[in-house]
């Protein structure tokens, strides 16, 4: 799949920002742990790239942290990381 320079750049945002901002195992500080949210990428890509209101990111988001990990639920942290992933979106739009 041929992706823009942009959407490469939002890739590498999205991850950064999942492992350093949202972080809800507290393994930021840990560079072994460097790898623990890759596998949400791709999909908070996805709906980040469809969403108006990010309102299926934060889903997807809360449910990743009460379904997946089990460590219960942070809409408000939530909430503001959507924020930021919108805003890098939006600054990297093509």
């Amino acid at each position: 799949m041929n992706m823009s320079l942009n959407d490469e750049q939002l890739l590498r945002r999205i991850d950064e920002v999942l492992h350093y901002r949202w972080d809800p195992l507290g393994v930021s500080d840990s560079p072994e742990a460097r790898d623990e949210y890759e596998s949400y990428v791709p999909r908070t890509f996805q709906l980040l790239k469809a969403t108006t209101d990010g309102s299926d990111v934060a889903d997807y988001l809360h449910w990743l942290n009460t379904e997946q990990m089990g460590v219960g639920a942070n809409r408000k942290h939530d909430a503001e990381i959507v924020d930021l992933l919108l805003r890098w979106r939006d600054q990297l739009s093509d």
